[in-house]
């Protein structure tokens, strides 16, 4: 089981995933959309894991990134994006994410990607 903090500007997308990340047994600690506000949960809630979305609103999710890399350097975060832009899961991993995954997959894919970050793999 994993602490996760979700970021996304979208509604739907932090309730939809929170909903399937605590199908699949884990707790979700904190979610917003707000990426400033997600930094201070960050530090406060000391999540295990977090699921970042690539295109918000007010900042890109790239950005976010790397504010977290430099809060942390062993941040465990996830990116998330519906976007189909070519070589976006290539440089986010390189930023320093832990795993790429596309919105809308499959809740089995999902929570693999999950527990593959959490092990280390």
């Amino acid at each position: 089981m994993a602490k996760i903090l979700i970021i996304d500007d979208s509604p739907l997308a932090r309730a939809r995933l929170t909903r399937l990340f605590e199908l699949g047994g884990h707790e979700i600690v904190g979610s917003t959309r707000d990426w400033m506000h997600a930094l201070a949960l960050y530090e406060s809630l000391q999540p295990e894991i977090v699921t970042l979305e690539y295109m918000m609103a007010d900042k890109r999710g790239e950005a976010v990134l790397k504010e977290f890399i430099q809060l942390d350097p062993d941040a465990r975060v996830i990116m998330i994006s519906g976007a189909n832009g070519s070589g976006i899961e290539e440089k986010i991993l390189k930023a320093g994410a832990k795993a790429f995954f596309r919105k809308f997959g499959l809740q089995k894919d999902y929570l693999d990607v999950i527990d593959q970050v959490l092990n280390g793999q």
